[in-house]
C-alpha cells in the first residue's frame, strides 16, 4: 500500500543577500581555524633580465664568427667582489705600485692602453671609500667608486660588460 502526499502549494523559497559589511577583503578570513583555509595568493613570475646584444666594440669591425659574444650576469663571477679587487690594482696602478699588467685580462686593450699612460701619476695611493653598483642590463655593470687622496675626495666610474664568459672593463675614469 503506497501513500501519495499532494501538496495544496509549491514550495517557496526566499533569497538572502549575502553583500560584506566591511569592505575588507580579508575580513571573512580573520577567524584563526579559517586562516589555515586561506587560498595562496599566485606568487610573481620573476621575469628573467633582457640580455643587452651589442657589446661595445670601440668602433673595431669583427668577423661575425669570431665577434665578442655577450653572456649573462647569471653565468659571470661575482660583480661585487671583482669590483672591490678591480679598483684597488687600479688604485696602486695609478700610484706607481703595482704593475697595469695584472690588470690586462680584465680590460678591454683600449682602457688598458689608457691605465698604462696614467700609471704613476698619483702621488699617493688612495683609500676605498664606497663602492656602489648597478646593473642597467643583463650582463653590463656600471660602479662608482670614491677614493680619498688625502683631504680631497674623487669617483671612480667602471663599467663592466660579460664577454666571452668573462667581466670586461670597457671604461675606467677618474672624475
Amino acid at each position: 500500500m503506497t501513500t501519495e502526499i499532494s501538496y495544496s502549494q509549491e514550495p517557496t523559497f526566499s533569497t538572502i543577500d549575502l553583500s560584506p559589511i566591511s569592505s575588507d577583503p580579508d575580513e571573512d578570513w580573520q577567524h584563526l581555524v579559517l586562516e589555515m583555509f586561506r587560498p595562496e595568493l599566485p606568487l610573481p613570475v620573476k621575469e628573467k633580465p633582457r640580455l643587452y646584444l651589442v657589446p661595445s666594440t670601440f668602433g673595431e669591425e669583427y668577423d661575425a664568427d669570431f665577434a665578442p659574444e655577450p653572456t649573462s650576469a647569471a653565468d659571470l663571477p661575482d660583480i661585487h667582489e671583482l669590483t672591490f679587487q678591480f679598483i684597488h690594482n687600479v688604485v696602486e696602478i695609478w700610484a706607481g705600485r703595482r704593475s697595469a699588467s695584472q690588470v690586462q685580462g680584465m680590460c678591454h686593450h683600449l682602457v688598458y692602453a689608457d691605465l698604462q699612460r696614467k700609471a704613476g701619476q698619483q702621488k699617493l695611493v688612495g683609500r676605498i671609500r664606497k663602492i656602489k653598483v648597478t646593473e642597467p642590463l643583463d650582463g653590463i655593470i656600471e660602479s662608482t667608486v670614491t677614493v680619498r687622496y688625502d683631504d680631497r675626495l674623487r669617483v671612480v666610474a667602471i663599467r663592466f660588460e660579460g664577454l666571452d664568459g668573462r667581466w670586461l672593463c670597457t671604461a675606467l675614469t677618474l672624475i
